[in-house]
């Protein structure tokens, strides 16, 4: 539960204001509700981790972080689009039953490519690796604009969340070091 509070509050897309120039520029939203929270969001983080901490871990719901919008060298979407979401929703589903496969990577669990359906798809197996595949480096590089994100809260951001990033931070160190060893 403290993981998923923490990777929602460091929700970031990019910026689709071409009037104001924002367009591509990274625009951290929490939870997608910094326009809509009447209240510091450091608040709003402790809210949710004290939620998980009064409840019945095994009645808390699971959750999961789908990015659709993922890119290939020329730009375009991977993903097939809209119609296709239910695909990983099955699989979040399996999940849940304990009947779909996943793998460990640093900042969580992702399908294995046996574990989606992708029946009558034609996703190269370039795509399925940028739609699957989890790259410590570029990873490390978002783990380190998250701080800065974090000091505006000041002492208000719960100290589970510096902790989560932290944890974060380690996870991608010891997968950039095996990745060395391995090259």
């Amino acid at each position: 539960w403290e993981h998923g509070v923490f990777m929602g509050s460091t929700v970031a897309s990019e910026g689709t204001a071409a009037a104001e120039n924002k367009v591509g520029e990274l625009r951290r939203d929490p939870f997608a509700m910094l326009p809509f929270c009447g209240y510091n969001m450091g608040d709003y983080f402790g809210h949710w981790l004290k939620v998980g901490e009064k409840a019945d871990a095994s009645k808390l719901p699971r959750l999961f972080f789908v990015n659709w919008f993922r890119k290939n060298e020329d730009g375009k979407f991977v993903w097939p689009g809209f119609g296709d979401n239910a695909r990983v929703l099955k699989w979040i589903v399996e999940r849940l039953d304990g009947k779909a496969e996943a793998v460990d990577t640093p900042v969580g669990r992702v399908p294995t490519k046996a574990a989606l359906d992708l029946s009558s798809l034609s996703l190269s197996d370039a795509d399925l690796k940028i739609l699957l595949d989890v790259d410590a480096d570029v990873w490390t590089e978002e783990a380190a604009l998250i701080p800065a994100f974090y000091e505006k809260f000041g002492d208000r951001l719960p100290k589970a969340l510096w902790g989560q990033h932290a944890a974060l931070t380690k996870r991608l160190e010891e997968a950039r070091a095996a990745k060395l060893a391995a090259e």
